[in-house]
């Protein structure tokens, strides 16, 4: 099973569509059956799982879907590319903990999961930016490992190169195989697992 669309609730479509939009968010359709019913369609840039709002999608109160989650690689970057898109973003902050309040700035280490930034749509159904680099064990599965933008998978390489480094150091000569060490690294790294020594 695969979470596909996620239905949040509006109260001005046209409103909701151009904000979304400015985002850089992409389109992916818009239907209407009648005057009763319009759904419109948009995935946030690299998700697998979209965004559907519209009239006659909902009985919600427009703005009460809260807590969505957007999982980004650099929450500094990302921030700061939703301001630059006319977006209302919170500062970055962070937790010392669970349970712990809200510090300013992201973590100081960029442990992944500490860093944070919010941000609300029109109606005021509110988004929260989570920095995520490695994931816990367990939480991905290694047969379906992706890099969903640029960053992500340079920074991915960028951790490999350092790790693949201090591989060669221990062995104490040249890995003519290191492209298949990288992959491996990156994998496991991402998904979690046990990483090639």
């Amino acid at each position: 099973m695969k979470l596909e669309v996620v239905v949040i609730p509006v109260s001005d479509v046209d409103r909701a569509k151009s904000f979304y939009n400015k985002l850089g968010w992409r389109l992916d359709g818009e239907f209407a059956v009648g005057d009763d019913f319009r759904v419109i369609q948009f995935t946030p840039p690299g998700s697998p799982c979209s965004i559907h709002f519209g009239r006659g999608v909902t009985s919600a109160k427009p703005g009460s879907a809260q807590g969505l989650y957007l999982v980004v690689s650099d929450i500094v970057a990302a921030r700061a590319e939703l301001v630059d898109r006319g977006a209302d973003v919170s500062e970055v902050f962070h937790r010392a903990g669970p349970g712990q309040p809200a510090v300013s700035g992201p973590d100081p280490e960029r442990r992944s999961y500490f860093s944070y930034a919010t941000f609300n749509d029109p109606d005021g159904n509110g988004w929260l930016l989570q920095e995520v680099t490695t994931r816990f064990p367990g939480r991905v599965d290694a047969d379906h490992t992706t890099f969903t933008s640029t960053r992500e998978l340079a920074g991915a390489l960028r951790r490999a190169e350092a790790a693949h480094g201090e591989h060669e150091k221990r062995t104490g000569e040249r890995d003519p195989d290191w492209p298949s060490w990288y992959a491996e690294y990156m994998v496991q790294k991402q998904a979690g697992g046990p990483l090639p020594s």
